[in-house]
């Protein structure tokens, strides 16, 4: 992230732009689209990559959390640019439903009790002869 929040550079230039276009009226065409789906997926992809910890509760909402940003992200770029009434609906669902279940695993984050083995590193061990 790197002072750069949630979004990157490269995020926040595709998602100005097409909040840009569309305040005033221009079309926004497949390049912009495929663009901000681009950015939401590379970001989400990019905050997947954790370091395991082992315990199997931990890691999966570690990973899964992202995942379901990277769902709400993908189902707002529908939302700017999408017409089609029922995935209109769909999308506002899924960010609905997707927020919720972060709070559940952000929560669940912060009950589990600490890994055993620091953060990356591998409880088990190999000697050779």
């Amino acid at each position: 992230m790197r002072g750069r929040g949630k979004w990157g550079r490269h995020g926040v230039s595709a998602v100005l732009f097409i909040g840009l276009a569309v305040a005033h009226g221009q079309s926004v065409s497949a390049d912009d689209f495929a663009a901000a789906m681009s950015a939401a997926m590379t970001r989400m992809d990019r905050h997947m990559m954790v370091a395991q910890t082992g315990d199997p509760d931990r890691d999966f909402a570690a990973m899964m959390i992202p995942h379901h940003q990277g769902a709400i992200d993908m189902a707002r770029v529908e939302l700017r640019l999408g017409h089609d009434p029922v995935l209109r609906r769909l999308a506002e669902g899924i960010i609905v439903d997707q927020q919720q279940e972060i709070a559940v695993m952000q929560r669940s984050l912060a009950t589990l009790p600490p890994p055993a083995t620091p953060q990356g590193v591998h409880a088990h061990t190999h000697t050779e002869r």
